[in-house]
């Protein structure tokens, strides 16, 4: 896939004249600098897909999305087949399984949300501040392409109208993936996805007798969830809250505290 910015170089300039003008004196004067290069400084690509977000309403948003993340851990601590796992493999399963389970729990609870472009200052603050990178810079960005990927999972899931025990089988297929890289209990969780997948299925069989296609729609849906990253979930959702802590280690020290 081509990931090479098509925006032209005159669109730029008249789009953020400021901030070209920067990045030209910077350019002009580099001879001078020769370990500063202006060109390792992400830019604020014009490109539609591209340009990063940010959330329209984040007290209120945050706030719920808070809430989903804690009913999804202890949707995890409650599962006695679960809690039976070596330590390691419970960790393992919740590096890779939390966005998936986040974004089950957004569908159930209909948390709807809408975002805006990211204040255009940010940029020059980042360039006029000793010209330093920060650890805001090194992470995954929200941007417009992943947050469309990720509302239009969520409007399917919301076609679908899942009852809760539909949710809950089907978190339960999303935790116990044996596909999960060095899982010591490999087996085991093989063995508890297949129950959950059955569960599932018994479940809309009895919900939906005359929905023969109903059950194969459930998990083609499904699959979506692991083409949207925890990074956008991460900084989209919990950065405004957590500043620089790292989410995956709060969710573990929330999982194991108990």
């Amino acid at each position: 896939m081509d990931n090479t910015c098509h925006c032209s170089v005159s669109s730029e300039r008249l789009s953020n004249p400021i901030l070209f003008n920067i990045l030209s004196q910077m350019d002009n004067s580099k001879s001078s600098q020769n370990s500063f290069n202006y060109t390792s400084i992400p830019h604020r690509c014009n490109c539609e897909q591209r340009r990063t977000v940010c959330l329209k309403r984040p007290s209120e948003i945050c706030k719920e999305a808070s809430a989903v993340l804690v009913k999804t851990v202890h949707f995890m601590k409650n599962l006695p087949a679960f809690n039976q796992m070596p330590p390691n493999d419970q960790f393992a399963l919740l590096k890779n399984c939390w966005a998936p389970l986040f974004i089950l729990g957004l569908a159930q609870e209909h948390v709807d949300f809408e975002v805006m472009d990211t204040p255009a200052d940010s940029m020059l603050k980042k360039i006029l501040l000793n010209r330093q990178e920060s650890p805001e810079m090194e992470r995954e960005q929200p941007t417009m392409a992943g947050v469309s990927k990720l509302k239009s999972c969520l409007k399917k899931f919301w076609s679908l109208d899942l009852s809760p025990k539909e949710y809950a089988y089907l978190k339960g297929t999303t935790i116990f993936n044996p596909d999960v890289p060095d899982l010591k209990a490999a087996l085991f969780v093989e063995g508890l996805q297949q129950e959950a997948q059955h569960a599932l299925s018994e479940v809309v069989r009895l919900l939906h007798p005359g929905g023969r296609e109903r059950f194969a729609r459930i998990l083609l849906t499904a699959s979506m969830l692991q083409s949207i990253t925890p990074g956008l979930i991460s900084e989209l959702f919990f950065r405004p809250v957590i500043g620089q802590a790292d989410l995956l280690e709060l969710l573990i020290d929330m999982l194991f505290c108990r």
